[in-house]
């Protein structure tokens, strides 16, 4: 069994997992994240991609439900990571994504979040999320910023990255992506205002690489109660033009309160 569409549009906490780690496997589908990458990519040592290939290989076998993040196309190991993920059905996630004519066998079979991770990727990114077979995009900051030689956690020197990964995935009809990793393991402030500039931008959920991060990034998503009180008097106030706490309300409004609501059932 694979995760199904739904899960992947609306899920809040991606959290990484080496691929040569497989004691790691079961721990991280038990802590609570909505959804498990385990990674071929960045995590795994050249040396070790052929174990954890067959590392992810077996467990996915026996019902693991996860998405893998393959090694990038055009790499040694890229033709093997697609046979596998390709067989197995399971979602995938691209690094390095840049263009739409994704390798066809790959958008037929799985689910595919592109991570968007090099500055013709930020480019083309309207390109890559309307390609076949992608169902949501990820933001992969901490390549970007090496490759344009910004600090990672630069948020301003990133900024028009985020957006226009924001407006692409909008543009395309893709729920809302995921933004990329913070560093900072022990600094939950740093966490926190990540989280808050990345949902103010229009993020809707976060990579992590370690559980502690997922409450953090759980919560940040979800509606405020604040927000949430507002949406009601909104609903509450009728279909026709109305004003709520001073401000005029219209369908463009009503239709943000709804989606608020909606998110909180989550």
């Amino acid at each position: 069994m694979t995760l199904d569409h739904a899960a992947l549009t609306t899920a809040r906490t991606f959290l990484f997992v080496p691929g040569h780690r497989p004691d790691r496997y079961d721990k991280a589908t038990a802590s609570g994240a909505d959804v498990v990458v385990l990674d071929l990519e960045d995590a795994v040592a050249p040396a070790d991609k052929d174990q954890a290939r067959r590392n992810i290989a077996a467990w996915l076998a026996q019902g693991g439900r996860a998405v893998v993040r393959v090694n990038a196309p055009g790499t040694l190991w890229f033709d093997d990571d697609l046979d596998l993920v390709t067989t197995r059905r399971c979602p995938v996630m691209l690094p390095k994504a840049e263009r739409a004519d994704l390798p066809e066998r790959l958008a037929d079979a799985c689910a595919v979040i592109p991570l968007i991770e090099t500055a013709f990727g930020v480019e083309s990114a309207l390109d890559v999320c309307r390609a076949p077979g992608v169902v949501r995009a990820a933001f992969g900051s901490v390549d970007l910023a090496t490759e344009l030689g910004v600090r990672h956690d630069d948020r301003l020197a990133l900024g028009y990255a985020r957006s226009r990964l924001v407006v692409a995935s909008a543009a395309a009809g893709l729920a809302a992506p995921v933004d990329g990793v913070t560093t900072a393991l022990d600094d939950p402030d740093t966490l926190a205002d990540d989280l808050r500039h990345a949902r103010r931008l229009g993020f809707g959920g976060k990579l992590c690489i370690h559980p502690r991060q997922l409450d953090a990034a759980r919560t940040g998503f979800a509606p405020t109660e604040h927000e949430l009180r507002w949406a009601r008097r909104v609903i509450d106030a009728g279909d026709a033009v109305s004003v709520v706490d001073g401000a005029m309300v219209d369908k463009p409004v009503l239709e943000r309160a709804r989606r608020l609501l909606d998110a909180a059932d989550r």
